[in-house]
């Protein structure tokens, strides 16, 4: 029989791994085979195999990763920053299932940006809630949380049991609380944090910086979140 030639052999194994990754054998985040094993599952060498794959990135199916691999890309899930941002509405309303995992929870002295932020005397206490924020189960941001510990003196015990702010907060008799400011920075991820988001150390990430305030305008809540660059897409929302 005659030789397929290279051209096809490429677009058979592009076809074949799409295929894979639309019957969700392989599935979002998922690391795919090396380019060795590959070859040798279709019988080829590593430049056909690497052809499919450059082609399955700029379609956007996958991304690699320099020394790490190639990989099943996520849909990038929309989270607006308004007046009202609330992890599991916003992650509900793209059709995503939210989770939060629990880092630490911790009360101490506040630091400076803290205190500031919170408009707390120097040496004030605060309760910090560090977490990790899922869609799917897929980590999609790390978080920390500061709350003024004099005026939610139970806060940590709520944090513990309900994993959300706002349900916490409200147990406190805080009924509603808006942003009062927002700030955006491109990052790259740390060590630390690369390991908790499932990304390749020095990854791209979008922090923000956040301020939530109770209806007569007094600080509740200093928030510090990194999202996962690939995972998230952030948009501005109205009121």
């Amino acid at each position: 029989m005659p030789r397929e030639k290279p051209a096809a052999l490429w677009r058979a194994i592009h076809n074949s791994l799409s295929a894979d990754i639309t019957a969700a054998r392989y599935a979002p985040g998922d690391k795919l085979p090396t380019e060795a094993a590959l070859a040798n599952r279709f019988g080829v060498n590593r430049h056909t195999v690497r052809r499919a794959l450059g082609e399955l990135a700029n379609a956007g199916v996958i991304f690699t990763r320099r020394g790490a691999g190639a990989f099943v890309a996520h849909r990038p899930t929309d989270y607006p920053i308004g007046a009202r941002v609330r992890f599991h509405q916003n992650l509900r309303a793209a059709g995503r299932l939210p989770t939060k995992e629990i880092l630490a929870l911790e009360t101490r002295a506040a630091d400076a940006a803290e205190a500031e932020a919170l408009r707390l005397a120097t040496g004030a206490q605060v309760h910090v809630y560090d977490g990790l924020s899922l869609a799917d189960g897929m980590p999609v941001a790390i978080f920390r949380s500061s709350f003024p510990a004099a005026r939610f003196p139970d806060l940590p015990r709520a944090l513990q049991r309900l994993r959300s702010v706002t349900a916490s907060l409200r147990e406190q008799g805080i009924e509603d609380y808006t942003r009062a400011s927002t700030r955006l920075t491109a990052k790259l991820a740390s060590p630390t944090q690369a390991l908790h988001l499932q990304l390749s150390p020095g990854a791209p990430i979008l922090r923000t910086t956040a301020v939530n305030v109770d209806p007569e305008g007094q600080p509740i809540e200093y928030g510090r979140t990194w999202f996962a660059g690939e995972r998230i897409t952030l948009t501005l929302s109205g009121p």
